[in-house]
């Protein structure tokens, strides 16, 4: 049976999952930061480092547990941040096979990555503070 918060009436999420989500947080940011450290572009090293990967692995996996809490809002949130940005990868990558669309390619991938930098330190915020995020 699930615990529910007497004064908002929703579940409470167990500790572990808490702790979970910060860890996800910090294999996205590790892999995003990675970027900055190196040549390569922080979208980049955030769709193909192995830390964000696992840490998409462990959304799906664990998504089902934390359903009905606050949780389940930052499992989306992760969840979209790394399929937006391969989406918006690719259509950066065929832009940038054509000398007219490298002019707007590239500065999207930069965007890009910028974007994925502010959503892993939004949804970050949002957990330290015990909130949900927003969700279409």
């Amino acid at each position: 049976m699930a615990d529910i918060d007497a004064t908002t009436q929703t579940v409470i999420p167990r500790e572990g999952l808490i702790s979970l989500t910060h860890i996800i947080y910090g294999l996205h940011a590790f892999s995003a930061l990675t970027g900055l450290s190196s040549a390569a572009f922080i979208v980049t090293a955030f769709l193909s480092g192995w830390p964000s990967i696992i840490a998409v692995i462990l959304n799906y996996v664990k998504r089902d547990d934390v359903r009905g809490t606050f949780l389940d809002s930052h499992f989306s949130w992760q969840i979209r941040t790394f399929w937006f940005a391969v989406l918006w990868f690719l259509v950066a990558g065929v832009l940038i096979l054509t000398f007219v669309g490298a002019v707007i390619g590239i500065p999207l991938l930069i965007v890009v990555g910028l974007w994925v930098l502010y959503r892993i330190a939004r949804g970050w915020i949002a957990l330290v503070n015990g909130k949900a995020l927003p969700m279409p």
